[in-house]
């Protein structure tokens, strides 16, 4: 095996788009997902892989499809932190959750570390088009991995919006 085909063997994360995800609104009903809980500490996620693995085994073993390659991290406080990976069906006797609104969208580019500025830049964007989150999420697009053979590790900001 050629050294390139091996290093496309081992990308498992597929190129991220982010035009689809960049100022957008989407319009979800009852959008379905699995879901795991894992504990964080200050924010920072403790077994972030491995959960990720355990959602993709679920998933495969059920043999639904990962639309979009779309994990959501929701973080309810510094010692906790919900995973939810779409799927293109509702999977019973898994733990799940739909998701039904309108969510608003930005994609941010770089370290983890910018976090806190791109939060205040997703916050003054929702701020110029009058929206209210309701709840947010991080949506990390690509593994550690995949982002260094990419050149770039994009992390989308979603919000589900209202009143």
């Amino acid at each position: 095996m050629s050294s390139e085909q091996k290093e496309k063997e081992e990308v498992c994360c597929p190129p991220f788009k982010s035009e689809p995800w960049q100022d957008k609104l989407h319009h979800w009903v009852k959008k379905p997902f699995i879901k795991t809980t894992l504990r964080s500490f200050w924010y920072m996620p403790l077994g972030f892989g491995k959960a990720m693995r355990r959602l993709d085994s679920i998933r495969r073993s059920k043999k639904a499809e990962n639309p979009d390659h779309l994990t959501l991290s929701e973080h309810p406080s510094k010692w906790s932190i919900n995973l939810l990976q779409a799927v293109d069906k509702p999977i019973p006797d898994v733990q799940s959750e739909s998701l039904d609104g309108t969510f608003y969208s930005r994609v941010y580019e770089g370290d983890y570390r910018n976090m806190s500025q791109w939060m205040n830049d997703f916050e003054q964007a929702m701020k110029k088009k009058k929206l209210k989150a309701k709840r947010m999420f991080m949506w990390y697009t690509t593994c550690p991995g995949c982002a260094k053979k990419y050149g770039k590790n994009p992390t989308v900001i979603v919000a589900e919006v209202g009143e």
